[in-house]
């Protein structure tokens, strides 16, 4: 036994010797490496003796993709040659958009026209087949978790968890963002009192109507006070009252500096809220402006006829 206790002590310290030798030897390299940038700084401070009035030029320049896409960094969102293919079959086609910081964009376009895929590829439910999209300065492609921090996502199947009362949805969303206690109350009960679900906010969400769950999924969305938020037709079920008061709800949202993106097949909602609309259709955008600017230039009274004008079919028809 003792004889043992000898040979494992002798084999840790030869183990302890030998990473003693490698660490020497990481240290080293390490202090290479530092007299190689000592070296390199000192060849960049000649060198800007040698050009005193424009020193700023030489200098190590790093650029983000994105940087090329939006120089001056006006644009929330900036879509490039976006491309989804489900099989032989092509939801999105070679797509381009750019949508300003502040600005409420409105998608339009009949069932199956990419408007879903689109968002879906913007919020990382999908990737994309060929091109990509910058979201608040990330790339779709590259850094979907920095987009999830600053995005809220309305969808359009409502994610509800109708076992819980409404106010426990909401918590619970919260409390994913691992939001601050207190804030996140004062948020519920904001929104609450704004949409008119305050009294329902204590009730499961199994007895809400169809209205109401649309309503609080929009809560959702907002509860972690994101800059850049998705709404995917989201007062589909609602009656008009509730939709007119939902429009005011989401108009309110703009003037507190948020990007928002809507899709619906409302005409009346888009030109009640929307400052620009892109239409799509079988997957490519073709008409995009301000509502006044495509009504004035295809000569229509509402953006239903602008759309029959350019397609030949109504939007709320299917492909």
């Amino acid at each position: 036994m003792v004889l043992r206790n000898m040979n494992d002590k002798e084999e840790m310290l030869k183990s302890i010797d030998e990473l003693k030798k490698d660490l020497s030897l990481k240290n080293n390299e390490i202090a290479r490496y530092l007299d190689k940038i000592d070296a390199l700084e000192q060849e960049i401070a000649r060198l800007q003796k040698l050009v005193p009035d424009e020193p700023s030029k030489i200098k190590f320049k790093k650029e983000k993709p994105e940087d090329v896409f939006d120089p001056d960094g006006a644009s929330a969102i900036i879509i490039k040659d976006l491309v989804k293919q489900f099989d032989d079959v092509t939801a999105v086609n070679r797509l381009n958009l750019e949508i300003k910081k502040g600005e409420l964009f409105g998608l339009l376009g009949p069932n199956g026209a990419g408007k879903t895929t689109t968002i879906n590829m913007l919020v990382g439910l999908l990737n994309p087949t060929e091109g990509t999209a910058v979201v608040g300065g990330y790339d779709v492609k590259r850094d979907l978790n920095k987009i999830k921090e600053m995005i809220g996502v309305c969808p359009q199947e409502a994610s509800v968890y109708k076992f819980l009362k409404g106010r426990e949805n909401v918590e619970l969303f919260g409390n994913l963002f691992e939001m601050d206690k207190k804030l996140l109350k004062e948020r519920a009960d904001k929104f609450f009192e704004a949409s008119g679900l305050k009294e329902a906010s204590n009730r499961k969400a199994k007895g809400y109507s169809g209205g109401m769950i649309r309503q609080l999924n929009l809560i959702i969305a907002l509860i972690n006070d994101p800059k850049i938020v998705f709404l995917d037709e989201p007062t589909v079920g609602m009656d008009p009252r509730a939709r007119r008061k939902t429009w005011n709800f989401i108009g309110d949202l703009k003037q507190n500096d948020k990007t928002i993106i809507l899709t619906t097949h409302y005409i009346e909602e888009a030109e009640a809220l929307c400052d620009r609309v892109g239409i799509i259709d079988y997957g490519e955008l073709i008409a995009l402006g301000s509502p006044k600017e495509l009504m004035k230039k295809h000569d229509a009274t509402n953006l239903e006829e602008v759309f029959m004008k350019i397609t030949g079919r109504r939007i709320l028809e299917g492909v």
